[in-house]
């Protein structure tokens, strides 16, 4: 590991690990029971909301974990979300499809249900993946990508010391470990750079080391980059495509968010997440509404 990136990552951690991989509070909140082959029920908490929403890399972790179980590869690599319809906390349910079984990928398809107010099933959010091994993958990495530059996490600032972005349920950010770089901070001083840019230091409250599934959460978790730009309120996902590229070493995240158009009323989020070890272990791009005026 890097001596710079080694550093930082000393700096950030906690005083004492109290969660591991498989026995966290996010674990727990993704973890589905098996009803019948493919179907999956999960109450969805709300500890991972955001406004009065469901977060959406929160449930595409519960999906990913859901198709996991459901494909002979255990892994990732790409997973492809359309937001339907907000997700509420409570009741859900989580229907899967194997689509192909090969040697190396396997894909599958998954669907998030709930019921409404008249008792309707109602869809949220559609997946489709494909899985297979990262521990398998060739080491030969040629690359020009490079992490972002930050500084060190005593230089950046958290959700506590500021007021909250938006009005309502800001509980996502409780169970985060975010220090945010301050020339990506303009908007919470009511001087929005308009660059739509958002970088921060990344981890899980309760010290859980990252894995290919926490992954999925961490490329929308960030405050959106839409804030930057000079917008403010919520930023609805329509889709989001991430593809995991490597098994993230222990230690914080580095995630790195860029929009370069907003135009009709939508703007692209692309997303990089460097691990530790100073890999590009995550890239996603989103797709989301921005409500203007």
């Amino acid at each position: 590991m890097p001596e710079a990136a080694t550093a930082a990552a000393e700096r950030v951690s906690v005083a004492s690990v109290t969660a591991s991989i498989g026995d966290s509070e996010f674990d727990r909140d993704t973890a589905l029971t098996r009803r019948a082959p493919g179907v999956y029920d999960i109450d969805l908490s709300a500890g991972w909301t955001i406004i009065s929403a469901v977060n959406g890399g929160y449930l595409l972790a519960v999906l990913g974990r859901a198709l996991a179980d459901a494909l002979p590869h255990g892994d990732p690599f790409t997973i492809s979300a359309h937001y339907l319809t907000a997700s509420q906390p409570g009741p859900a349910t989580v229907r899967t499809d194997v689509v192909r079984s090969g040697r190396t990928l396997s894909t599958g398809q998954a669907s998030l249900f709930q019921y409404d107010e008249h008792g309707a099933e109602v869809e949220r959010i559609r997946v489709l993946a494909s899985y297979g091994d990262l521990d398998a993958l060739p080491d030969d990495v040629r690359t020009t990508a490079r992490p972002p530059v930050m500084p060190p996490p005593e230089q950046c600032f958290g959700p506590e010391d500021g007021p909250a972005p938006v009005d309502g349920s800001s509980a996502i950010t409780d169970r985060l470990m975010l220090k945010l770089d301050p020339s990506t901070l303009g908007w919470a001083l009511g001087q929005p750079s308009g660059k739509g840019e958002m970088r921060a230091w990344f981890g899980l409250k309760d010290g859980r080391d990252p894995d290919p599934l926490s992954l999925l959460l961490a490329v929308d978790a960030l405050p959106p980059t839409a804030f930057e730009i000079g917008l403010r309120g919520w930023v609805p996902t329509v889709e989001l495509t991430v593809h995991v590229r490597c098994r993230p070493a222990p230690g914080p995240l580095r995630v790195s968010i860029v929009t370069r158009n907003l135009a009709g009323g939508f703007l692209e989020e692309d997303a990089e997440v460097w691990d530790s070890a100073d890999r590009l272990v995550a890239q996603s791009r989103q797709l989301a509404r921005a409500r203007l005026g």
